[in-house]
Parts: C-alpha cells; structure tokens; sequence
C-alpha cells in the first residue's frame, strides 16, 4: 500500500482521498444516503396512526417461554404492515379489529425490537384517541363506535 501522501501542498489531495475512502463506511453510508429512514416503516416520525388487521400471538424467544400478545397493523400514511405489541395485563381485550391505534417505537437498542419479542419494533399506546395504559388500569373505558 502506497505511503500517505505528506508536504506542503498535499491538503487537496488528502481531501480528495478521504472523501472517496468514506464510502466504505457503513454509518457513513447509510447516513448521506438516508437508508434509515427509507427503511422505516414510519418514515423517520415517532409515531404513527393505523388500523388493526388481526390479533397475534408471539412466542418469546430462548429462555423465556410465553405468548406475547401482539396486533397487525396497517399504517394510514403508506399502507405498511407491521407487528405492534399491546403492553400491559389484559391489554389485548381492550384492542379489537378494525380498531384504530397508535403506535410508537419500543424502544430496543438501534430501533430494533426489544428484549424477547423477534422482529417486534412497535407498541400500541392509544387505541381510538384514548391511552392503552389508562384502559388498563382502569381508569377509563373504550368508546363505543
């Protein structure tokens, strides 16, 4: 390999080679070209309205043994389909189809899914404009549509 290049007039030069030899680099790369938020069903937003298309039951991975109760969702802005789980004891009763929710990240590490739950990235947190959690405990009902 061919030494650095090193004087008083090499500025341009370094430049140049940095420039090209940063495309190699994968954070690099995935931040100018904005694949992240290409990649996201979200499309870069927080959160997100859709509709609920069935309720399902997802096996936690290795060593825990459950069924984590999850929804499938259309989103309204582009039509995407994903899997959102319903945090909370109970939680999935108050969540039917056709239902419209909101849901938001769940915080894993990168955007990805969070502890046992595969490929789950999402949570719901509303369910027709009234919070999923205050449901759950009670404190208010579900409107009837």
């Amino acid at each position: 390999m061919a030494k650095k290049p090193t004087g008083e007039f090499t500025a341009r030069k370094l430049k140049k080679t940095r420039k090209t030899l940063r495309w190699s680099e994968e954070k690099y790369k995935r931040r100018v070209l904005n694949l992240k938020k290409k990649s996201d069903p979200l499309v870069g937003a927080p959160q997100a309205r859709g509709i609920v298309l069935e309720k399902v039951g997802i096996e936690a991975k290795q060593p825990n043994s459950a069924i984590r109760k999850c929804v499938k969702v259309q989103l309204i802005k582009n039509g995407r389909l994903i899997t959102s789980f319903a945090p909370g004891n109970g939680a999935i009763n108050f969540i039917d189809e056709h239902d419209e929710v909101l849901v938001e990240g769940i915080g894993g590490s990168k955007g990805k899914s969070y502890g046992d739950l595969p490929g789950v990235r999402w949570k719901v947190i509303k369910v027709n404009n009234v919070s999923l959690n205050e449901m759950v405990k009670g404190r208010k009902e579900k409107p009837v549509r």
